[in-house]
């Protein structure tokens, strides 16, 4: 079997770029695939997410299919989601690298680079190579593949490449997707696993100071603030500065930002996260709170100016704290809780604040906070009724005395 090579640049090197000579993709499937990526140029998650599903289904038409995406029918779609479900190991990196690198001055693609990612379990060190069941995609990423390849040939029906849409008459999608019945379980922090972060990260922030005061806020601004790890990062299309916190004519705290979607949202601040931002402003050597022109970096880089660009460096700073709570809830004797916490990443912190403000907060106010695209989705964080349900099955005789 052949190895795949990356197809697509980044966002930012996508207009000048040409199709790797070593591919075997034809030209036309290239450029009919460069021409619909460069339709989602305006969103950087949305253009990554469309350039990984587009590049994957070129790769195997190609490598594995033998044909050209004109000759695409039901069945290809069919067994290519097959494919999907387990991909065979020389196609699975254990790790996130660049698709492309600067080498002799012009960027190639990585050797390093696979078109699927599956990293280990975090309880495990690495992922074990001759286990095919650890590549396997879940179903909303199989759902999602089927919605991206859809609007892939909707566009190439649109240019006149194609006459029909293969995806689209694949009538039994349910076979390649489990459903789930009820809601879909939330990954969040238990109470007690929250306050024990709260307390490593402030016994940090108090040792060490000039490492952990930054990692005590963050913290902090992903639970009471909801925030996604790319809203505390900078990138092309945002760059968080402390002016992004800022008081309305009521004398009322907000922090703006920008979410999935390149939708903007204002984050109500309670009086807590207020006093934090005073903490994490002192620390910097600045006045109590930001003014319209404060456009100091929310979350500046230790070395060199500007603000933190890469999430892989905020998700290292969280894992410290991680680590800080879950030795201390094993010496405490909390072995179950320290073992599941290995398992939390990054994003738990924004479910976890959701969760804890859902029980006491209108669903309307939290909804618009987390930038849900409905109360449905805000919905999944009240576990109130499950909890009851569990509570009336607790005590169930499997027999009358």
């Amino acid at each position: 079997m052949s190895q795949p090579i990356a197809l697509f640049d980044d966002i930012s090197h996508l207009t000048d770029h040409e199709k790797p000579s070593n591919n075997n993709t034809s030209e036309k499937d290239y450029l009919a695939g460069l021409s619909f990526l460069k339709s989602y140029r305006g969103s950087l998650p949305t253009f990554n997410a469309y350039r990984r599903e587009v590049e994957r289904f070129l790769q195997w038409s190609s490598l594995i299919c033998k044909q050209t995406i004109i000759n695409t029918s039901r069945e290809n779609i069919e067994t290519y989601i097959r494919f999907c479900q387990s991909p065979p190991t020389s196609w699975v990196g254990q790790h996130h690298v660049p698709r492309f690198i600067l080498k002799e001055g012009k960027r190639q693609p990585n050797p390093k680079w696979r078109p699927f990612v599956k990293r280990p379990p975090k309880s495990q060190q690495q992922a074990d190579p001759s286990n095919t069941k650890q590549n396997q995609l879940s179903a909303s990423a199989i759902s999602d593949t089927f919605a991206i390849l859809s609007s892939f040939f909707n566009f190439l029906i649109q240019e006149n490449v194609l006459g029909h849409n293969p995806v689209a008459q694949v009538r039994q999608k349910s076979q390649f997707v489990t459903q789930q019945q009820g809601p879909a379980i939330v990954r969040r922090l238990s109470e007690l696993q929250w306050a024990y972060l709260g307390d490593a990260a402030e016994a940090l922030a108090t040792l060490e100071p000039n490492t952990h005061e930054r990692s005590l806020f963050i913290i902090r601004c992903l639970y009471s603030m909801y925030l996604r790890i790319s809203e505390l990062t900078c990138s092309a299309r945002w760059a968080p500065t402390m002016s992004h916190f800022f008081q309305d004519q009521d004398g009322l705290w907000w922090f703006r930002t920008l979410g999935k979607g390149n939708k903007q949202r204002d984050i109500a601040v309670s009086d807590t996260m207020l006093q934090s931002l005073k903490r994490y402003r002192h620390f910097l050597g600045l006045n109590d709170l930001p003014n319209i022109d404060d456009y100091h970096p929310l979350i500046p880089k230790f070395r060199g100016s500007g603000g933190i660009t890469n999430t892989s460096s905020i998700r290292r700073i969280v894992q410290v704290c991680y680590d800080a709570a879950i030795e201390k809830l094993a010496q405490d004797g909390f072995h179950d809780e320290a073992r599941q916490m290995r398992a939390a990443t990054v994003h738990w912190l924004r479910h976890t604040g959701i969760s804890d403000d859902v029980k006491h907060r209108p669903r309307e106010h939290v909804r618009d906070d987390a930038g849900h695209g409905s109360s449905a989705i805000t919905d999944r964080y009240i576990d109130i009724e499950k909890r009851e349900r569990h509570a009336s099955a607790k005590k169930k005789r499997l027999h009358e005395d």
